[in-house]
């Protein structure tokens, strides 16, 4: 299959409107587009087409008993797909558009190709304007998973995508770099109204219980989901978001971590706070200690994680230690993408 990269800046150029009028028809088709979130980019096929969400599965090598999220030009576009009801109409007018994604009931409008079989569907409207113009142009919802080889970090950028999609996808839309970095929030209403988190973002748990109080968080997203268990969204395996080196989550000072990595044989990665560079390069090469963003800027650190995952797989490490984050708002996504990009490998120091 050839791959069509089209830059996208603006989504009013002539030029832009001319890409993404394709896109539109590549996804009518049948076809699989490429394009960027506020989050990751997202690798789409029409969600009302049984056949078309089937390639995406065969596209990234994903098991098929992963969900999709179901993307759509409006929040009350949610209605067509999902039943909604009064809780998803307050999320929706505090979240949406933006980086949110509710599982509801669905209706016979979504196959089960992409629901992987379950009675319910994921939902979210991105606000990216790439995204929302495409979801226009296309005039159907689209069905997207994270742009990237099953297993691997997602990408945060066009050329991130190109490395695992070439050939794989009809056309790649590029819309410069993530504002997140980290997919979205994913939670689901349950029959009481309550909301249950499974999978944590820049939408944090105090901004929900803002508009839902009574917020429970699954336990699959601090710990290893049970082997058997049934996967209710993405993001939710063993290992996943994981660079092709051993990363290993070390939990102490950088004292600690210093000790432990200088017995490590081999070469080692640090991935360190900007506080800390100078003293873990003390011991190490500086070019072996990656600068993750300052320790108390967790969404900078989310920004840049899957990045640095990317590249620090191409410096030829034989290992990539990294700090163990903090499990509160932010850092819950974080340790969340973490331990799962580390098979949750965790030293306790």
């Amino acid at each position: 299959m050839k791959t069509e990269i089209y830059e996208i800046r603006c989504v009013d150029s002539e030029a832009a409107q001319n890409a993404l009028a394709r896109a539109g028809d590549i996804l009518r088709r049948g076809g699989l587009v490429v394009f960027p979130t506020e989050t990751v980019y997202g690798l789409g096929a029409d969600a009302t087409d049984a056949t078309a969400a089937s390639r995406i599965y065969t596209a990234k090598g994903r098991p098929s008993d992963n969900p999709l999220i179901v993307h759509v030009e409006a929040p009350e576009d949610a209605q067509k797909y999902a039943v909604t009801n009064e809780v998803y109409d307050r999320l929706a007018t505090a979240f949406m558009p933006g980086p949110l994604t509710v599982i509801m009931p669905v209706k016979p409008t979504i196959p089960s190709t992409v629901t992987a079989g379950l009675s319910t569907v994921a939902v979210r409207c991105p606000s990216h304007p790439v995204a929302r113009a495409l979801l226009c142009a296309a005039g159907v919802p689209i069905a997207a998973p994270s742009a990237n080889l099953s297993g691997s970090p997602s990408p945060t950028c066009a050329r991130h995508v190109a490395e695992d999609m070439m050939g794989r996808v009809d056309m790649i839309l590029d819309g410069g770099d993530s504002e997140i970095g980290l997919e979205s929030t994913i939670v689901k209403i349950e029959e009481d109204g309550s909301l249950t988190l499974l999978r944590p973002g820049a939408v944090t748990p105090s901004m929900l219980m803002e508009i839902v109080p009574e917020l429970h968080i699954a336990d699959a997203v601090l710990a290893a989901l049970p082997e058997g268990q049934t996967v209710l969204s993405p993001g939710m395996k063993y290992r996943h978001y994981a660079p092709k080196t051993t990363f290993i989550l070390l939990d102490g000072t950088r004292e600690q971590i210093t000790a432990y990595a200088k017995k490590r044989k081999g070469k080692i990665g640090i991935l360190c706070y900007k506080e800390d560079f100078d003293f873990f390069s003390t011991y190490f090469p500086a070019d072996q200690c990656i600068i993750w963003g300052k320790r108390e800027d967790t969404r900078e650190q989310a920004k840049r994680l899957f990045t640095l995952l990317r590249e620090m797989d191409k410096l030829s490490f034989d290992c990539i230690f990294a700090p163990l984050p903090p499990r509160e708002e932010m850092g819950m996504a974080l340790y969340n993408r973490m331990i799962r990009a580390a098979a949750h490998q965790i030293v306790h120091l």
